[in-house]
């Protein structure tokens, strides 16, 4: 049996990878209650007639419009029906599940009044791995990804169980569920918050920290290529910046690079050597900074309630708020600011590829070729490294100035939090290629040394692991695919950043 989550106090965004990947979440007690209370709380203002956006009025631009009892649940399944209007492919299963996974935890801080059984349906499918299919274009902040899961719920829309697809109606049966016939205010509640956001903001992160170790193994390996200083990354000349970040990769280098006979016998041949190999601790440290800025972002971002309106009080005081924190400014300005932290340090492992490669610098056969001219060797996957890059480049400016008005000016401020955290995933994938060609072409570059010398303890030891399963190239295959075995060996390693 996986791993089993129990769901009591707020998540953390690494807990939402874990369910992401396939772990399972369990609902505990206490988490039903508040559920259940706050439930009980829309209950009475629905039946005190207490006036609360999108119970008993409409949403959006529509807000002032007074919803009868008898239509309350008729406008709960509107929303669900009116707001699937996302776009272009499905998200992937991974992906969804982490915001399914957010959405779940939302709704158990018990301000957002839907009932138990509504949040156990998402619990059931979550668990069998029935996937609602949700459209990844169109929305500007979670509407449109939300109302997708909600679909199922109702009996509409799609769903996957591995490679099958389902309609939202077979994807219930197959749990033993009937669709649900929402009450007051559940429609709002399943579209609104920030649980898309936020989910796909944990997976970023979950990649991002196993992606940033690679980086510091790919510096390593290439700076024991090309470097002169084996003291570059003393304890000491680095402690007088202040960093966390640039303090841990200066020792997980000092650790990958120790007793180098390699730096042993060029130390010495420069005064310094260029930044993509001098500054990997400032560049990759800075990062890491950021890295844990946006973590600690997200984190609360799970403790909050995003739900608007927020209920409390109790059943014989009910309250209602109207509120913003629905709006996802902090995930937002983070997603901006960690998918500028990845970009960043593809962009310094495409200079340190180019380093391997040239032969004006790098001392070693051009491009990596045994035999240049017949051979191309690395040329061109530098420039599939550049491209990378640049296309990181256009990702990074930032989705959450992009604005724009909705709903016919009430809504007219937009922070477009899901795309932010969306583009940032996809500069994470291109820094996972960029770093699968670095550490091909410094296990390459090894075996060109001009003299025989032995490597570091741990990189010698990472040298062994890529050429078990990828030989060293000779234009003799498709040099992508190299590339995608190279990043299967990377998800292969342990989580949380440790190789």
């Amino acid at each position: 049996m996986g791993e089993m989550i129990s769901l009591d106090g707020p998540l953390t965004w690494r807990e939402i990878a874990s369910i992401a990947e396939g772990a399972s979440l369990d609902l505990s007690g206490p988490a039903r209650l508040r559920i259940a209370q706050a439930r009980r709380i829309v209950d009475a203002l629905v039946e005190r007639g207490i006036r609360g956006y999108g119970i008993n009025t409409g949403v959006g631009a529509l807000c002032d419009v007074i919803i009868s009892r008898e239509n309350q649940q008729a406008l709960s399944r509107n929303i669900i029906l009116s707001h699937a209007c996302g776009v272009g492919d499905p998200l992937g299963r991974v992906e969804a599940r982490a915001v399914m996974a957010a959405q779940i935890a939302n709704l158990t801080h018990g301000y957002s009044g839907v009932r138990v059984e509504t949040a156990e349906m998402l619990l059931a499918l979550l668990n069998a791995d029935i996937i609602p299919l949700i459209p990844s274009r169109g929305s500007v902040g979670y509407l449109t990804h939300a109302a997708a899961i909600g679909l199922v719920l109702i009996g509409h829309g799609s769903a996957m169980q591995g490679t099958e697809r389902l309609s939202g109606a077979d994807a219930l049966a197959r749990l033993g569920l009937a669709p649900l016939r929402l009450e007051a205010k559940e429609g709002l509640s399943l579209v609104n918050g920030t649980p898309c956001a936020t989910g796909l903001a944990a997976l970023a992160l979950a990649r991002t920290e196993r992606l940033f170790a690679w980086a510091d193994a790919a510096a390593a390996m290439t700076y024991e290529n090309l470097g002169s200083q084996a003291n570059a990354f003393a304890e000491l000349p680095l402690a007088l910046r202040q960093s966390p970040g640039l303090s841990a990769v200066g020792e997980g280098l000092r650790d990958w690079l120790a007793d180098s006979p390699m730096l042993a016998g060029t130390a010495g041949t420069r005064t310094q050597d260029p930044l993509s190999l001098r500054a990997v601790p400032q560049v990759h440290g800075a990062a890491r900074d950021a890295f844990g800025q946006v973590a600690e972002i997200v984190d609360r971002e799970l403790a909050s309630v995003t739900d608007n309106p927020a209920v409390a009080g109790s059943p014989e005081a009910p309250e209602v708020h109207s509120q913003a924190h629905a709006v996802g400014a902090a995930l937002g300005l983070a997603m901006d600011s960690l998918a500028v932290a990845v970009a960043e340090v593809a962009a310094i492992s495409e200079r340190r590829i180019d380093r391997l490669v040239n032969p004006l610098v790098s001392g070693l056969p051009a491009f990596l070729a045994g035999d240049s001219g017949v051979s191309s060797g690395f040329m061109i996957a530098q420039y599939t490294a550049a491209a990378l890059v640049a296309e990181n480049r256009r990702l990074a400016a930032p989705a959450s100035l992009d604005g724009g008005i909705t709903s016919a000016l009430q809504e007219d401020m937009l922070t477009h939090a899901t795309p932010a955290a969306w583009k940032a995933l996809s500069i994470v994938d291109n820094l996972e290629r960029i770093l699968a060609i670095e550490l091909l072409a410094a296990a390459q570059a090894y075996e060109l040394q001009p003299q025989a010398q032995g490597k570091a303890q741990r990189t010698a030891a990472l040298y062994g692991h890529i050429r078990s399963a990828i030989p060293a190239y000779r234009d003799d295959r498709p040099m992508n695919e190299d590339f995608d075995r190279m990043r299967r060996l990377m998800r292969a390693a342990p989580a949380h950043g440790q190789l």
